[in-house]
């Protein structure tokens, strides 16, 4: 079964306390977010990751207080998500480095029009997905990815929410839609993912 990472806004305004709109606790999950990116890597395993990239003015900060300005420290992706090799999305013609970025304006990542021409051409069975907010950007990217059909595995222990409410009620539609539950010790236990070295 083709298996890709999905890793949804692990940027430092997110992250870490100092950030512009920081996730409480996120910090904590820093070593779980590593030992994804890490078994990725090791494995050969592709990461698509998603990645706010906004204007001074835009007009989400009428919701929301500014963030992730493009260009600006707290828009960079942590260290323990980074792979050498990424590279921004600009068309499919990417579709086959490390690690993939796709930048957006909006909640949902699939409002980047490149992000299911790429995904149509990865053709990936089952996504592996963790990151921030639960359930918002997180919910967003699941729900698109179970639409297209693939399997999506949400990483509990690699997640992040605002609203423990908000959270419950996204992992039950999460659920009902065929969405599975999964941890990080599963995830880098399994000897499938597991590619021979070079």
């Amino acid at each position: 079964m083709k298996t890709v990472f999905f890793d949804v806004d692990t940027q430092l305004d997110f992250l870490y306390p100092a950030g512009a709109l920081y996730v409480p606790s996120a910090k904590e999950m820093i070593p779980a977010l590593a030992k994804l990116t890490h078994f990725a890597v090791e494995n050969r395993i592709q990461i698509i990751s998603t990645a706010d990239a906004h204007t001074e003015d835009d007009p989400e900060f009428k919701i929301w207080k500014p963030h992730c300005v493009a260009g600006t420290a707290g828009q960079q992706k942590a260290n323990a998500t980074r792979v050498a090799g990424a590279t921004v999305l600009r068309d499919v013609s990417d579709s086959s480095a490390p690690q993939i970025i796709v930048e957006k304006q909006k909640l949902d990542a699939f409002s980047n029009p490149n992000l299911r021409p790429l995904l149509e051409a990865i053709a990936a069975e089952r996504y592996v997905l963790y990151g921030v907010v639960t359930e918002l950007c997180v919910r967003c990217a699941a729900l698109g990815l179970l639409a297209m059909g693939a399997r999506v595995d949400l990483v509990r222990d690699a997640v992040k929410s605002l609203s423990a409410t908000d959270e419950r009620n996204f992992i039950s539609q999460f659920q009902e839609q065929g969405g599975k539950l999964t941890t990080v010790e599963c995830v880098t236990a399994q000897e499938e993912l597991r590619q021979p070295g070079p």
